[in-house]
């Protein structure tokens, strides 16, 4: 279980910021868990699900 946050800063187009954003709210979700989502999905992708494990059992 996640239990702590860290904030990831990153530079992007302000055109693109903005149809995200667009994007995001079609789909009610907050651009932050959109980001969240796509991270947790490569991860699992390169990983697989039990990447979980060695992380949240530290």
């Amino acid at each position: 279980m996640e239990n702590r946050t860290a904030r990831l800063t990153l530079l992007i187009d302000p055109d693109k910021k903005a149809m995200f954003e667009k994007l995001c709210l079609q789909e009610d979700v907050t651009p932050s868990q959109k980001v969240r989502l796509f991270i947790r999905e490569y991860i699992e992708t390169e990983l697989g699900t039990d990447w979980r494990d060695e992380v949240f059992n530290k």
